[in-house]
Order: C-alpha cells, then structure tokens, then sequence
C-alpha cells in the first residue's frame, strides 16, 4: 500500500530519513536493516568512513569498516565534501576529530587545506601544536585562523571587562544636572506633596540628580602564570586574550607568565594576542613551582597583588616547593588563585590531590571561564 509521502515499501519518508541517519551513525553492518542508501546518504557515509573508518576499535567491533576504497581521497576533496553534506556544526566535529582524534596535520599544514578551511578554537589548538612544522608561506596562511578566532573571543571577553570594570551609579545627591543622572524615584518621593489628583499629574518643583562614579580601584597587580604544555593549549589561548583584555585597565598592572619546564615571561606582547600565541611553544615538561617563584619575584606590593595559576597541577617539579611558595605568598596577604584545566566539555581535569594541599595552604582553587576571572578581578579590585 501507497499514499502521498509513502514509498514503495509502504514506509513514510520521515521513517526512511530515520533509518538512513542511523545507518549513518552505526555504519555498514546496520545496512541489513536499514536498508540501501540514498545518493546523497551515500556521499555522507563515504565522508565519515574517510575518517571514523581508521579508527581500530570501531574497526575491530564491525563497526565501521575500515580501509575502504575511500581512503583514496585527499584531505582537501574531504573537506570539500564534508562542507557541501554536512550542517556547520557537524562540520567543526568532523574537523576537530581529524585533528585532535586522527592526528591528520595536513588539515593545518597543507597550504590547500588552510585555504578552504573555516577559523574555530579547534583548528586555532591545532596549529598551535604544529606550527613549528610548518614553512613561513603555510605559517601566514595558518596566521590567519589564529587572528580569525582570537579577534572573536577579544570581542566576546572584551565585553565581559567593560561590565565588570564599569561604573557603578552613586546614591549621592548631584547638583550637576544631566539626563543621565536623572533620579527617577527620587524625584517622585520629593515632589510627592505637589500631586494634583483632579488632573492626575505631578508638578515638579526639585528634580533630583546622583553623582555617577567609577569604582574606586587601588593599583593592582595580576600575574597570570599559564601552563603550556602540550594538553593545555586551550587555556593558553584564553589566558592570552584575558590578558589582552585586562591590559592597560586603570589601577592593573597586568603580567603574563608561561611555563614549562622553562619559563618565559610573555608580558611585553600581552598588547598583541596573535603574536604571542604565535611565540607559544606548546609541549615539554611541567615544572610549576618554578613558574610560581618567578611570579612571587614580581609581586611587589603583596597585599595588592593577585597570582593566577592556570594548570592541571599534575606537577613535574618539587610539589613540596610549589606548596611553600603558595603558602609564603598567602602569609604575606597575596591572593592566589589556582584554575584548573577543562576538558572539551568543561569538565575539571586535574591533579586533585595537589590541588588540595594547596587549598590547604590558602590558595583558591577551582575552575573559571575567562569572563568568570574577570569578575573575580574586578571584585578584588573594587
């Protein structure tokens, strides 16, 4: 039997559609029951298999096939495909798993590939990792994913600074009469007395006005101290463009540390957030009790300044040291802060137990988004 929006199986095509993205999503041994594949069905699997078929697990469990004819194709006519089946978000999966999943580099050294590729934090984490593969001609056009996606978060967090740092309305009484300062609910309290209720009007004989003041700040000092080996790119990414952000702020004296087991002082090109996470070096070791004396080296008012430690406190160095310092730093009325690493899902990824014991020593510790650090700032300061 057959009718409008039926085929000849007597199946509705929204049921087919159902079947065919679950043929997609479990591979070729669902294909018995699912049935054959539309076209562009067809081209879709072909793109995932391209990729989702050299993974061994879902190889050996019959899931995906697995060294198909398909691998023939090279990553630009992969990307070319994934980009005309595909939705945009489906799209920055697929390019993230080619990348961080499948290690497949030419998506960020191939000067093909970058041409046709979008900008997103993904790719901005892949080149950062392989740049230092790259030659100066595929390195520019790698420049350009990195400027793309750090302008977007400059403008998203820049946002968060200006509502955190802004000015706070004073409830003193003004004689400066300007709109702005205009007291609504103070000027009907006033003038309550001059109500005319058979015209059901309020004459105004005093408008009031408050003074609007900015927050009063001492000069401060943060020191973010960000660990950049290989698992941390993200936050090396945010910890640049926070300190891009909270530069030049009145009352903050903003540095930027990044440590492995060296440690380079990036403050000078904090101005320039795509040239310093152009000079990033990810990978090495992590020795993060030496990053911390050299921010304790920096610190010069102690009672006004914030340390900020950005890192998954899997310590490579002496832990003992670290605590000393963290608990030397507390003593003398700085303010630390220990954030810990997230994973793609914003789950916490850390050495717990150190963490604790620097808890335990009177640091903070816990897990902020960059616009959530901004706030904490912004309340120390005001």
């Amino acid at each position: 039997m057959s009718g409008p929006g039926m085929n000849s199986s007597g199946m509705s095509s929204s049921g087919v559609h159902d079947l065919e993205r679950w043929r997609l999503i479990l591979g070729e041994p669902a294909s018995r029951a699912s049935g054959p594949l539309s076209v562009e069905a067809a081209r879709r699997d072909a793109a995932l298999e391209w990729l989702y078929g050299r993974d061994p697990d879902l190889a050996e469990r019959g899931v995906r096939k697995g060294g198909s004819g398909d691998s023939v194709l090279t990553t630009v006519d992969w990307l070319d495909d994934v980009h005309r089946l595909f939705p945009k978000e489906t799209v920055e999966r697929l390019e993230r798993d080619a990348v961080e999943r499948y290690d497949i580099t030419d998506v960020v050294t191939d000067p093909a590939v970058l041409e046709r590729i979008e900008p997103n934090p993904a790719l901005l984490r892949a080149v950062l990792r392989t740049k230092h593969l790259m030659n100066p001609e595929v390195l520019g056009q790698a420049r350009r994913i990195v400027e793309a996606v750090v302008r977007e978060l400059v403008r998203k967090l820049a946002g968060e600074v200006r509502r955190s740092f802004a000015g706070a309305r004073s409830r003193r009484p003004s004689n400066l009469a300007l709109a702005r300062n205009f007291d609504f609910r103070g000027t009907i309290r006033a003038n309550l007395a001059h109500y005319q209720p058979e015209h059901r009007r309020l004459l105004i004989e005093r408008p009031r006005f408050t003074s609007r003041t900015r927050r009063h700040v001492d000069r401060r000092q943060l020191v973010l101290v960000v660990d950049q080996s290989g698992s941390m790119a993200g936050s090396v990414i945010h910890s640049a463009v926070t300190a891009s952000c909270l530069w030049g702020l009145p009352g903050l004296k903003t540095h930027l540390i990044a440590f492995d087991t060296d440690v380079v002082d990036l403050t000078s090109d904090v101005t320039d957030p795509v040239e310093l996470l152009m000079k990033v070096q990810l990978g090495g070791g992590t020795d993060i009790a030496r990053a911390v004396d050299c921010a304790a080296a920096l610190v010069e008012n102690p009672r006004r300044a914030i340390v900020v430690v950005i890192t998954d406190f899997f310590e490579g160095g002496d832990a003992d040291r670290l605590v000393r310092t963290v608990r030397g730093l507390v003593e003398q009325g700085t303010q630390v802060l220990g954030l810990a690493a997230l994973d793609e899902d914003a789950n916490p990824v850390y050495d717990r137990d150190l963490a604790q014991r620097l808890a335990n020593a009177g640091a903070h510790v816990g897990a902020m988004t960059p616009g959530e650090l901004v706030e904490f700032v912004a309340e120390r300061m005001g």
